[in-house]
């Protein structure tokens, strides 16, 4: 009597096992899939952001290229404010050269009173007539410098030419050898305002004994 009722309890407990197996294992395949695809996510994750070599060596060589030409351009514009301040500032540039004798021919009563006044100051007369650019020359002789320039003088009764040069002294500055204006008058007077030639002449004739 027992085992007929115990018996096919049994076989009600089997089918049901057997019924929930499939179920089981399918979740457990699922689950290694999930784990799976998300494995071969971040392997693909990691892959992508590491860069190949090549590709690094031409970012380099980019970066590089770029650097130069800023610190090109840097150089550039360096040299460009040196020579701009050397030309403004420097006592030994033709600028401030030009300026000083300028300055000093407006001064001197007897130019004033042969051209008449008042008097303007200008260089070479270009094409389109412009007086700006002052005409000068450096040139080196036994291992010392020289500038030598020429502008022009206007006034009220005669105009004048300016006729300097400059030569570089011991301590490497500039003195005058000669500055003197030329008249444009009938007897093509000239007026001296420094003549050194001379004194430089003799320092430069070796010693006799």
């Amino acid at each position: 009597m027992i085992l007929r009722v115990v018996c096919p309890l049994l076989r009600h407990k089997r089918i049901i096992l057997y019924e929930n197996t499939p179920i089981i294992y399918s979740y457990s395949q699922l689950r290694q899939k999930s784990n799976k695809d998300a494995l071969t996510s971040r392997r693909s994750e990691v892959d992508t952001n590491v860069k190949p070599l090549g590709e690094k060596v031409k970012e380099t060589t980019k970066t590089a290229s770029y650097l130069g030409v800023i610190l090109l351009g840097v150089g550039v514009t360096g040299a460009l404010f040196y020579a701009v301040f050397n030309e403004l500032f420097s006592s030994k540039s033709p600028n401030n050269v030009y300026t000083k004798a300028a300055k000093r021919c407006l001064n001197d009563p007897r130019i004033q009173d042969s051209l008449g006044q008042p008097i303007t100051t200008y260089g070479e007369e270009t094409r389109r007539g412009r007086r700006q650019h002052v005409s000068h020359l450096k040139y080196e002789k036994n291992g010392k410098r020289y500038l030598r320039m020429r502008f022009y003088l206007q006034g009220s009764f005669r105009k004048g030419t300016v006729q300097l040069e400059m030569m570089e002294n011991e301590s490497g500055n500039y003195e005058y050898r000669y500055l003197f204006v030329e008249i444009d008058d009938l007897l093509r007077s000239t007026i001296v305002l420094e003549d050194n030639r001379k004194e430089t002449i003799a320092q430069q004739m070796p010693l006799l004994i």
